[in-house]
Parts: C-alpha cells; structure tokens; sequence
C-alpha cells in the first residue's frame, strides 16, 4: 500500500483558488489510479475526481467539473487537485486516495475499491 499525505488546504474566499498536493511514498505510485474525495461536515464522503495511472483519463463529479482539475506526475510520486472559482459549499475536507490500476472496478470510484487514503486537509470558502 502506498502511504499518501495530502497539503495545500486551507483558507480561501468564495471565487478563489487552491492547489492541493498528495505525496505518495512507495513502489507503486506510477501503477496506482489515484482519487479525491471530500467530506463535508456531517455529510458522507463523496468522490470528487480521479485519473488513471498514466494520466491519460480524467473523471470529475458533476459538481466540481469545469472548476477542478486533477493532474499526477509520476517522477514526483504526487497527484495535484487544481480548483478553481471555489464556493461555500466546496468546503470539505479533502482525502487522496489510490488503488491499483488492475482494479476491477473500471470507471467507478466507489470508497470500498481504494485501499490506501491519506489523512486529509481541510478546505474551507467563506462565502
């Protein structure tokens, strides 16, 4: 399992940006799909984007597409989440995640199919 650890939350103003980073330690990175996921107080998490192995295909909720941009680089064992023109209701917690890129479950992103999860890092907009 990779062990992963997320940065770049924070603080920001509704219409603001933020870059978040997941750093990955171990042999498999370039060979994981890799995820995000966001939890909303006293919501259930829920996914927010993915991308393949190489980075070649990109998925996004609805709710963050045109805003949010997922991107990896491989030679740095880290995913990025770009986002963009945020809202109050971006306002998460948000979790790295990775599974194997022979995952069974093709283009779903359902919580039980990622086995290694980084421990978060909190975005909050102020509306």
């Amino acid at each position: 399992q990779l062990q992963l650890v997320e940065s770049g939350g924070g603080l920001v103003e509704a219409g603001g940006s933020l870059r978040l980073s997941c750093a990955a330690s171990g042999r498999t990175f370039s060979s994981s799909n890799m995820a995000w996921f966001r939890q909303a107080p006293g919501k259930e998490r829920e996914f927010v984007t993915a991308i393949s192995w190489s980075g070649g295909r990109t998925y996004y909720a609805d709710s963050v597409k045109g805003r949010f941009t997922i991107s990896r680089d491989n030679a740095k064992n880290t995913v990025y989440l770009q986002m963009n023109s945020l809202k109050p209701e971006d306002t998460a917690v948000y979790y790295c995640a990775a599974r194997p890129k022979t995952s069974p479950y093709g283009n779903t992103w359902p919580e039980r199919s990622f086995g290694s999860w980084g421990q978060g890092t909190q975005v909050t907009v102020s509306s």
